[in-house]
């Protein structure tokens, strides 16, 4: 993998995702851009084979995830969700993939996932969007979960998150008419963490990446998993896991290198162990 983001002019013509590394931050992108990025089965599994890929890599930190061209995604390709939707089941994922949108909590990436995003972001992209960790918006975004001008309901994961980010009301006025949202609404209401001008997003997403990467990893991890915790299962057991699970860090490599970079005026130096 090269150090940038292939450009389209040089996709590989089989490949629906495009996979690249920037130091200790994997770089995933969307890569259909002649179908306004809309997701078919095929991307939705390149896309878990490279999450399964951030998780397992003991040199990665961090990722990324964004689209090529002007729109992230125009969302579910329908017709092929359609047989999978009917039998109660999503996709089957790739032995060493896990769930992109983070709703199995056997296979969910233990990494942050900074997603930059811009154009139209429809349906999956408004859910992927919700299970990232840190959002950056161009200011020509449009958002819009409209599975119900298609007759269905959201079922990535909108109905039980977007209240938890922005509210009750907030949450019903755009999952109970499929209205759009735009970058200035989605900044207000939290949805997006900063907005950018068109272009720049993806560069600020990977920046923002490469500031997580240079921090502990273990202390990363563990602020994910402490932060999840608490969303999912509520503040108390949050709370109880916070002692027992700083101990191990306690005796890392990485404390003391902390420690050590304090001591000495200097950038720390994380390995990870």
């Amino acid at each position: 993998m090269g150090t940038e983001p292939m450009s389209a002019e040089g996709r590989t013509p089989d490949r629906k995702l495009i996979v690249d590394t920037r130091g200790h931050v994997l770089l995933m992108g969307l890569n259909r851009p002649e179908k306004r990025n809309a997701f078919d089965l095929g991307l939705y599994r390149e896309l878990s084979a490279a999450y399964g890929e951030l998780h397992r890599n003991p040199e990665l930190r961090c990722g990324v995830l964004y689209a090529r061209g002007d729109h992230f995604t125009a969302g579910l390709d329908l017709p092929e969700w359609a047989d999978c939707f009917s039998k109660g089941q999503f996709p089957e994922l790739p032995e060493n993939g896990l769930d992109p949108l983070g709703l199995d909590p056997d296979r969910q990436v233990g990494k942050p996932v900074v997603m930059a995003v811009q154009g139209i972001c429809l349906t999956i992209g408004l859910e992927l969007l919700l299970a990232c960790d840190i959002r950056v918006a161009a200011d020509t975004v449009r958002f819009g979960q409209i599975e119900i001008k298609r007759g269905i309901y959201p079922v990535g994961g909108a109905t039980v998150r977007l209240f938890q980010e922005v509210g009750w009301g907030n949450a019903m006025r755009y999952l109970l008419t499929g209205d759009e949202i735009d970058a200035k609404e989605a900044f207000r209401l939290g949805l997006v963490q900063e907005v950018t001008p068109p272009g720049a997003c993806l560069e600020t997403a990977i920046e923002i990446a490469q500031t997580v990467s240079k921090q502990a990893p273990l202390g990363v991890a563990a602020s994910l998993k402490s932060s999840r915790l608490a969303r999912s299962l509520g503040d108390q057991a949050a709370i109880d896991r916070l002692l027992p699970d700083l101990m191990p860090l306690m005796t890392s490599r990485d404390v003391r290198e902390g420690l050590a970079s304090f001591l000495e005026r200097r950038e720390a130096r994380f390995k990870g162990i």
